[in-house]
C-alpha cells in the first residue's frame, strides 16, 4: 500500500469587511457599496489547505489503517464484495460496418422485402433490385475515369477480402463501377450482404469522384 501524505484542512470564520478605504469611484456610486449581510444564524466558511500534497484535497487516497481496521468499507454502498459486471455490446448495439459475416446455412430463408427495406436506411447509395433469382443490392460510382475505376475495385476488394463475403463488381465504360450483392446460397439477401455494403460505403472515393468545373 502507497504510503499516505497527510493533508490538514483548517476552518476560519470571518465577516466581510472593508479592509481598504473604497475607490473613488465607487464613492461616485453609493449603491456599489452595498454589502449583501449575511444569513443570521450563518457565517461565511472559508477552507485553507495545508501541506505538501496538492491533489490530497480532491483526489482519492488510500485507506488509512485505523479505517481498514473499522470497517468501513461494509458500512457504504459499493463495497469490496460489490459484483461489477462488465456489459460486452451486443450484435444489435453496433453499427453495420463494425459486425462480422457468419456463415450462412444453404436451408436458411432469404431476407424478406420488408425487412431488406429497413436495412437499405442504414446504407448509402444502395438500392433494391428485385429480380426473378430473389432480392439484390447494387450501388454505382461515377468515377472521374477509368484508372479512377481500376482503383476503386482495388480499394473494395482490400475491405471486402477479410469478410469472405464478395460483390460481384463491374467496370463498366466509360467510368462507372457497378457493385451488387447477394448471397447466392440462399437465392436472395442475408445478414451479410448488408454487412459488406455498410463497410464499402466507409471507402474513401472523394479522391477519385469527377473534378467540380469552377466558372470564372
Amino acid at each position: 500500500m502507497a504510503a499516505a501524505t497527510l493533508t490538514h484542512l483548517s476552518f476560519s470564520l470571518h465577516r466581510r469587511t472593508l479592509s481598504s478605504p473604497p475607490h473613488p469611484r465607487l464613492l461616485q456610486r453609493p449603491h456599489l457599496l452595498k454589502l449583501r449581510p449575511p444569513t443570521p444564524g450563518r457565517l461565511p466558511v472559508r477552507t485553507h489547505a495545508m501541506g505538501n500534497d496538492l491533489l490530497g484535497d480532491f483526489g482519492a487516497r488510500d485507506p488509512f489503517p485505523e479505517e481498514l481496521e473499522s470497517g468501513f468499507g461494509d458500512k457504504v454502498l459499493g463495497n469490496v464484495d460489490t459484483d461489477h459486471k462488465i456489459l460486452i455490446p451486443v450484435a444489435s448495439a453496433l453499427s453495420l460496418a463494425q459486425q462480422d459475416c457468419s456463415p450462412v446455412s444453404p436451408l436458411q430463408s432469404p431476407m424478406s422485402l420488408d425487412d431488406a427495406q429497413k436495412l437499405l436506411k442504414k446504407v448509402v447509395g444502395w438500392r433494391l433490385l428485385e429480380e426473378e433469382s430473389g432480392l439484390k443490392l447494387q450501388c454505382l460510382w461515377k468515377l472521374r475515369d477509368f484508372k479512377c475505376g481500376v482503383e476503386l475495385i482495388n480499394r473494395i476488394y482490400n475491405v471486402v477480402e477479410p469478410t469472405g463475403h464478395f460483390p460481384s463488381l463491374h467496370l463498366e465504360q466509360p467510368n462507372q463501377v457497378r457493385a451488387e450483392l447477394w448471397t447466392s446460397s440462399i437465392g436472395g439477401l442475408s445478414m451479410n450482404d448488408f454487412i459488406v455494403a455498410a463497410k464499402i460505403d466507409k471507402i474513401k472515393t472523394s479522391d477519385l469522384a469527377p473534378k467540380k468545373r469552377v466558372w470564372a
